[in-house]
C-alpha cells in the first residue's frame, strides 16, 4: 500500500469512474454545514458522551445484559444500525466514532505524530482481517455481548490502543490500519451509496494538494486519502476536510447506485477479497450459535472430540463456518480459471468484492432480528437508568417472528440479487465477450449457494440474547 503523500504533483494517475449525479456539496443547507466549523464535532461530542455513558454502566452498571444500558444501546441499537449507516453513508461512522475522537485529542495534546509503521501500511489490511477473526471468536468463548464487563473490557482495549496510536503517530493511524471495525467499515463503504470524490478536470491542474495536507481551515484527510487519486470510498470518512481545504472547489459528493464502486475495482487485493470471505464465515457463526439447535450441536462436537470445554468446540464449528465460504470462493475462482484463464488467486481477489454486497445484507437480517427482536430493552434499561424500573417479564420484541422472518429473507434476497449483478459487472468490465460467461456461470453457482445458506439458518428458529 503505497504512501500517496509521495506521489508527484504532475504525475498522470487514471480518472476515478465518476457518477452522473448531483453534488449534495453544491445544496445550499448541505454545503454549508459540512464546510463549516461545526461539522462533524457537533455530532462527534454528543456522539462521544454517549459512550461515555455506555462505558460506564458496562463497567459499574448491573452485571445482568438483560438489565444493563449499555449492553442494549451497544449491542441492540448500535451494532444492527451500524451496516444500514454503512449503505446509505458510507464510512460516515468513521468521522463521528467515539474512538476518532479520542484519538484527536491525545494527538492534540501528547501526540508526537510520527509517519504510520511500514508495516502497518504493508500489511494492515492483513491485521485487520486477523484481528475481526480473534475478537468474533473471543466473543463467543469469553462471552463479551453477554457479559456488560466483558463488553466494556473490549471497548477499554480499543480505546487503550487508540490513546497509544494517537499518542505516538500521526492522523488517524489506528483507524486506517488497526481498527477491526474500520476494516468493517471499509469494505462496506464500497458497496455504500456516498461517494466523495475530486473532479478530475479540476485537480489535474491543481499543485496545493490542501486536500491532503491540510490547512488553517481544517486538519489533513485523516485516512490519509488523497482526493485527486482517490477511487474507493473504503478510507473516506465524508468528514469534509478536504473540501473545507481545497481552494478550487473541486470535492463533489454525490448518490451513486449501490454497488457501484464493486463493478471498476482496477487493484483487487487478496486481503481485501479475504476479508469479504471472513466477514461471510462470520455472519454464519454468528448466526448458528443463536440457533435453538445450537446446544445439540455442541453436545455432538463434545462426543465427536472428547472434551467438554467450549473453546475448543466453539472453535472447531468457528473454524469450519472460516473455511466454508473460504473454500466455496477458492474453488469457484479455480473453475472459473479454466474460462477466463486467470490464476486462482487472480480471480480470488477480483471477485472475492461481489461477495461484499451479500455480506451486507445477511449482517443487516441477522442484526435485524436482534434490533426488532430486542429492541424494547432500550427503552426498559434506560428507564431503570433513571430510577424508572419497568419491563421485568415484558416482551422485548418490536415485531412478531414471522414478520422479522420475512424482512430477514428480503434483505437476503436483495443482498444475492446485488452480489449476482456485481459478478455480471466485473465481468463485464474485465473480460472479452467469449470469456464472460464462463467466467460468470460458476460465480453464480457460488452466489446461490451462499445465498441459500444464509436462506436457510434464517429459517431456524432463533434465541434471543437480553
Amino acid at each position: 500500500m503505497s504512501d500517496l503523500v509521495q506521489l508527484p504533483v504532475k504525475q498522470t494517475v487514471p480518472a476515478p469512474v465518476q457518477v452522473k449525479s448531483t453534488n449534495l456539496l453544491k445544496n445550499k443547507y448541505i454545503g454549508t454545514f459540512m464546510k463549516s466549523k461545526w461539522y462533524p464535532g457537533i455530532i462527534q461530542w454528543p456522539t462521544l458522551l454517549v459512550f461515555m455513558v455506555i462505558m460506564f454502566e458496562l463497567l459499574l452498571g448491573p452485571t445482568s445484559a438483560h438489565d444493563n444500558f449499555g449492553t442494549a444501546l451497544t449491542w441492540v441499537l448500535w451494532w444492527p444500525v451500524i451496516p444500514i449507516m454503512f449503505l446509505f453513508l458510507g464510512r460516515f461512522w468513521c468521522a463521528i466514532c467515539p474512538f476518532a475522537t479520542i484519538n484527536d485529542l491525545v494527538q492534540k495534546f501528547v501526540g508526537s505524530n510520527q509517519p504510520a509503521p511500514k508495516f502497518l501500511k504493508k500489511y494492515g489490511i492483513w491485521i485487520i482481517d486477523a484481528l475481526f477473526i480473534f475478537v468474533t471468536w473471543s466473543d463467543h468463548v469469553f462471552g463479551i455481548v453477554e457479559n456488560p464487563v466483558g463488553s466494556g473490557i473490549l471497548l477499554m482495549t480499543l480505546t487503550t490502543g487508540v490513546v497509544a496510536s494517537g499518542a505516538f503517530f500521526e492522523r488517524r493511524t489506528f483507524c486506517r490500519y488497526v481498527c477491526f471495525l474500520g476494516g468493517l467499515s471499509g469494505n462496506y463503504a464500497r458497496a455504500g451509496m456516498l461517494q466523495l470524490r475530486g473532479t478530475p478536470e479540476i485537480c489535474a491542474t491543481c499543485t496545493v494538494a490542501a486536500c491532503y495536507k491540510g490547512t488553517d481551515k481544517a486538519q489533513p484527510c485523516p485516512l490519509f486519502e488523497f482526493p485527486k487519486t482517490m477511487t474507493s470510498s473504503a478510507n473516506c470518512n465524508i468528514c469534509a476536510s478536504c473540501a473545507k481545504n481545497c481552494p478550487n472547489d473541486s470535492i463533489q459528493l454525490t448518490v451513486r447506485p449501490p454497488s457501484f464502486e464493486l463493478w471498476f475495482i482496477k487493484k483487487p487485493k487478496l486481503e481485501e477479497a479475504f476479508l469479504s470471505a471472513v466477514i461471510m464465515g462470520i455472519v454464519f457463526v454468528q448466526n448458528v450459535t443463536m440457533l435453538e439447535a445450537w446446544p445439540p450441536i455442541l453436545r455432538w462436537l463434545e462426543n465427536a472430540v472428547g472434551t467438554t470445554s467450549y473453546a475448543v468446540t466453539f472453535s472447531i464449528a468457528f473454524l469450519v463456518s472460516m473455511i466454508i465460504p473460504i473454500s466455496l470462493l477458492g474453488l469457484t475462482s479455480w473453475v472459473a480459471g479454466k474460462f477466463n484463464r486467470e490464476s486462482l488467486l487472480t480471480n480470488f481477489a477480483r471477485f472475492g468484492y461481489a461477495l461484499i454486497v451479500l455480506d451486507m445484507a445477511a449482517h443487516m437480517a441477522h442484526n435485524l432480528f436482534h434490533l426488532l427482536a430486542e429492541g424494547k430493552a432500550i427503552i426498559f434499561t434506560g428507564l431503570a437508568l433513571i430510577g424508572q424500573g419497568v419491563g421485568h417479564g415484558l416482551s422485548t420484541a418490536l415485531m412478531d417472528p414471522a414478520t422479522i422472518q420475512m424482512l430477514q429473507f428480503g434483505l437476503i434476497g436483495l443482498g444475492f440479487l446485488g452480489s449476482l449483478y456485481t459478478v455480471y459487472r466485473i465481468t463485464k468490465a474485465n473480460y472479452t465477450p467469449e470469456k464472460v460467461w464462463g467466467t460468470f456461470a460458476p460465480y453464480a453457482v457460488l452466489m446461490v449457494i451462499l445465498g441459500v445458506i444464509n436462506v436457510y439458518l434464517f429459517v431456524l428458529p432463533m434465541a434471543m440474547r437480553m
